[in-house]
């Protein structure tokens, strides 16, 4: 059987403990004499793990190990409070997805250092789908299988992150306000399952007159009259990269983020300690949204894949901007949330949500065949579960020869059962207990679903929330990617079409209901103003995180070389448009994933030699090479971009070699100069 990237039906799960940050305790409320309606913080922090021999999530392919980075992964936060009451908690971070192993490893940090005031209910953690991100964070062994296994750098990164994020948005809290803006985008994404959204029923295809969710929906935070943050929710896939690609990127969307954040404001990622704008870029029902607008890997706009993740983030900050810029609609009425845990491969869904009227059950998690023959538009299939694997992560946790029951084959109907995913031991190879979760900030409701939800299935959900809390439509966001992930969701309709994507349902033809029903159940609390039963908890599965990717023994320089030597030096001179090189004697990355540092600077000389760009700009590309059992090679390029200042520079190299007794050092190489003008 093969499965193709975008099912990324393959991750990593490890160790389970979060190393400490250090000890702390709550922070003191800040204070509360707002003239506004919110108190608003914002913050950022670095979630890149080790960028080399570690499997990358998303494609599911065992040869896509990172060899590089081409821009950080960051997290970034958004806290909105109603003074002296509630709180709730946005996050949004360029991984792949968010996973319950890191979504439970967060919540235990926050409630060490600030007590009770960040809890499952009112934080929401969301990933941006990059397939060029870092895999291994999970604890579900079905998302493990092509990274060979958890990772426990790849996990503390993103936990980390995430916690620096959150706790920096909270020590920034100041009186602000939030408004909502629109505008449309219709050059960013393309319906890459145009024959199953074509089966819906056509007040859902009329709702969407291309095929594609063109809406841009962008909150505005400001403080004191002055703009810190922007929040863009707009449907593409993290897959202008293809899988190809080996360098660790946020994909489009962490490069518009950067664009906005960097090109427009200025923020500068390592001088700022507390980055005074945050622009986050999260996804929103983006299952069946290409950023692949040929319909092929890598094509459309271009056929540069780089350039064509370029383009992509550019149309999102252009349209994410005229919303903001025309954002009117400022927001009241406080904030609040609500949460429930889903058994999803049980589930009695009533007729009020199902197509016919009647009672269905939902049911353990299965693969299907339209999952193992992958989407051509997104990546090339891999083989996942073959028969009779080599795969040694899968011997290891006991091969997958699980026979298929007859209810079940006949439950997941009209699905080709290839694996019964939720019925492999010890409970299932993916999540069946998932939180679905509702934020109110002031007049906008933020729903946030565990999956890849397809755009029809989006607007299902959100019609089922508007229509609960008698609220327009449009003041209700849909979120993807929330606090677990559970592969897709379709529609009914779109499910018996068995495209990859209704393949990649997990749970059977009535997955969406399912979903819709705790929804609504959901919405019906936050009107009322109750609370739901939590549900059943999520299952821990850290005890057996077994890992089996390569490990580092240590580095060794070439014969009559020290580590940081220049084997390489950049050109004399160089013009904007023209790429500057250079090669240096280094060591393994993951010696030291130098998280909140970078592995390069671009130096320009003033008084004294002052950093121009550095491993998180779109300019410059890490690439890191074994040329021996223990020897290899980090080759730095910088793009020199249009407007760059006339002046002498030079590339400066940090790394950390390994000797054999496991200590480890650091060292520095710097290029000759070289004149730009």
């Amino acid at each position: 059987m093969q499965i193709r990237r975008r099912s990324v039906l393959a991750g990593a799960a490890l160790t389970p403990a979060f190393a400490a940050l250090g000890s702390g305790t709550a922070a003191a409320e800040p204070a509360t004499d707002s003239d506004g309606e919110f108190l608003v913080g914002v913050g950022i922090s670095d979630a890149t793990g080790p960028v080399a021999d570690v499997g990358m999530m998303g494609y599911s392919s065992f040869e896509q190990r990172a060899e590089g980075l081409h821009q950080r992964t960051r997290a970034r936060a958004f806290v909105f409070a109603e003074p002296g009451r509630q709180r709730v908690v946005y996050v949004c971070v360029d991984v792949c997805m968010i996973f319950q192993s890191v979504h439970d490893a967060v919540l235990a940090r926050l409630a060490e250092l600030h007590g009770d005031l960040y809890t499952e209910r009112n934080v929401m953690l969301t990933a941006v789908h990059s397939h060029a991100a870092c895999g291994g964070a999970s604890h579900d062994y079905a998302y493990n299988l092509a990274v060979l296994g958890h990772n426990r750098q790849v996990f503390d990164a993103e936990v980390g992150g995430i916690v620096e994020a959150i706790t920096a948005a909270h020590d920034s809290l100041a009186p602000g306000s939030v408004s909502y803006g629109r505008s449309e985008l219709t050059d960013a994404s393309v319906n890459r399952s145009r024959f199953a959204f074509d089966r819906n029923p056509a007040e859902d295809r009329d709702y969407y007159p291309l095929g594609i969710d063109t809406s841009m929906r962008v909150l505005r935070i400001t403080q004191g009259g002055r703009d810190v943050g922007a929040i863009n929710w707009f449907p593409t896939h993290g897959a202008s990269l293809t899988d190809t690609n080996h360098l660790i990127s946020g994909d489009n969307k962490g490069a518009a983020a950067y664009f906005w954040e960097h090109d427009h404001e200025g923020v500068r990622y390592l001088d700022d300690q507390k980055p005074h704008f945050v622009a986050a870029f999260p996804q929103t029902n983006t299952g069946d949204m290409s950023p692949n607008l040929d319909l092929q890997p890598g094509h459309g706009p271009t056929d540069d894949e780089f350039e064509n993740t370029r383009i992509i983030g550019q149309r999102q900050v252009a349209a994410a901007r005229t919303a903001w810029e025309a954002a009117s609609e400022t927001l009241t009425g406080g904030v609040d949330s609500r949460i429930m845990y889903l058994d999803m491969a049980n589930q009695e869904v009533g007729g009020e949500f199902t197509p016919d009227g009647r009672t269905y059950r939902t049911s353990p998690a299965c693969v299907g065949a339209a999952m193992s023959a992958g989407s051509t538009e997104d990546g090339p299939a891999i083989p996942i579960f073959p028969e009779g694997t080599t795969n040694p992560l899968v011997d290891a946790l006991g091969g997958m020869d699980a026979p298929i029951p007859q209810w079940l084959q006949d439950a997941q109907a009209p699905k080709l059962v290839l694996v019964a995913v939720g019925l492999l031991p010890p409970d299932g190879w993916v999540p069946h207990v998932l939180k679905i979760q509702i934020l109110r900030i002031g007049g906008v409701y933020v729903v946030g679903g565990p999956a890849e939800f397809t755009i029809v299935s989006g607007l299902r959900i959100r019609r089922t929330v508007a229509d609960r809390l008698d609220v327009p439509l449009e003041n209700v966001i849909f979120q993807g990617y929330a606090n677990s992930y559970a592969s897709y969701c379709t529609t009914p309709q779109e499910y018996d079409a068995q495209q990859y994507e209704g393949g990649s349902t997990l749970f059977g033809r009535y997955t969406l209901p399912a979903y819709q029903q705790g929804f609504a159940a959901l919405a019906d609390a936050l009107r009322t103003g109750r609370d739901v039963p939590r549900g059943p908890a999520p299952r821990d599965l850290s005890q057996f995180q077994p890992y089996l990717g390569p490990g580092i023994d240590r580095d060794e320089p070439p014969a009559g070389r020290v580590f940081g030597d220049v084997l390489t030096q950049p050109a004399a001179k160089a013009s904007a448009g023209e790429q500057i090189a250079a090669e240096f004697v280094t060591g393994h990355p993951r010696n030291d994933p130098r998280r909140r540092g970078t592995f390069l600077e671009i130096q320009r000389r003033g008084g004294d030699w002052v950093r121009h760009a550095d491993d998180g700009d779109w300019s410059t590309k890490f690439r890191w090479t074994r040329t021996g059992p223990n020897q290899s090679v980090a080759r730095i390029t910088w793009d020199v971009p249009d407007g760059t200042p006339a002046g002498r520079y030079r590339v400066q190299h940090f790394g950390n070699s390994r000797d054999a007794a496991g200590t480890i050092t650091a060292f520095t190489g710097t290029s000759n100069e070289f004149e730009v003008g």
